[in-house]
């Protein structure tokens, strides 16, 4: 993994941009071959396999109101350990050991589950889009901050509170494994560019 030389700070802390990401290459499902792109057009990272096929990126992220409504209390004073988190909450804990707040929660990705929009924009969550085993392989060209909650989808039906365990796993990969994500389209192949300039 390449070190990050910046001049300034605003060169090295430059958020991900989901918008950028989808219409640069024409999608709003990610998946293999995908890049996600910070708002400077630099590849943050590149989804080089998966087993899942879809990954959500309109469906948002739930909050403390809409855990309550839908699953009830789930205090840590009766539940322990089981207590119902959420995940706005649960990404602020780990932004905020890095400086980051609320103002940086700017957009998520559903890794593992997808959202389908009818014609006249009804969003609905599509059961069965993942199974046990799946997996995603993110390669990060730039030193890149990922933070993770392991929670349900804000629209999953499932009246019962029952977040599944992923595992995460970390290893250093050279650049070539993301060729198939580098000429998936000509916005990659420029994506791709302004990152390695970065570190020129």
């Amino acid at each position: 993994m390449p070190r990050v030389r910046s001049s300034s700070e605003s060169d090295a802390q430059r958020p991900f941009t989901m918008p950028d990401s989808l219409k640069c290459q024409h999608t709003a499902k990610l998946t293999a071959g995908h890049c996600l792109y910070s708002d400077m057009g630099r590849v943050l990272a590149a989804i080089v396999a998966d087993t899942c096929g879809w990954h959500d990126s309109i469906g948002g992220v739930s909050n403390a109101e809409e855990v309550f409504d839908r699953y009830g209390a789930g205090r840590y004073q009766e539940l322990r350990n089981a207590f119902h988190r959420n995940g706005t909450d649960n990404l602020l804990v780990e932004m905020s050991k890095w400086g980051l707040t609320i103002s940086d929660l700017l957009m998520t990705l559903n890794l593992f589950s997808r959202v389908d929009v009818s014609e006249d924009g009804t969003l609905s969550f599509v059961k069965g889009n993942s199974k046990a085993g799946d997996y995603v392989d993110l390669y990060a060209p730039m030193n890149t901050l990922v933070v993770l909650t392991a929670i349900q989808h804000p629209l999953d039906p499932n009246p019962e509170y029952a977040p599944k365990p992923v595992k995460l796993e970390l290893s250093r990969a050279e650049p070539g494994v993301a060729e198939i994500c580098r000429t998936a389209c000509e916005e990659n192949v420029r994506g791709f560019i302004n990152t390695d300039r970065f570190f020129l």
